[in-house]
């Protein structure tokens, strides 16, 4: 189930290991979705349950509200 997010940064997001607790797991978002990107906010939960195989979906600025759902294009053929 792929997604378009917007993301307009023009450069890294810095990660500072003095200001993490050690003893607790950090979680990087991999959906595009969260509200604290890059770590995890579990926005995921919501397109599993709702995002279908074969769709694209399209969502907001926020990152909340899918605005347009479209057939996904076939993968492209493998490389020789």
């Amino acid at each position: 189930m792929p997604r378009l997010v917007r993301r307009d940064a023009l450069g890294p997001i810095k990660i500072d290991p003095k200001t993490l607790d050690p003893e607790k797991p950090i979680w990087i978002c991999a959906c595009g979705l969260s509200q604290t990107f890059p770590f995890c906010d579990k926005s995921h939960k919501v397109c599993r349950e709702t995002e279908q195989p074969g769709v694209l979906y399209v969502y907001d600025r926020d990152n909340k509200t899918v605005v347009e759902e479209r057939p996904d294009a076939p993968p492209p053929p493998p490389v020789a």
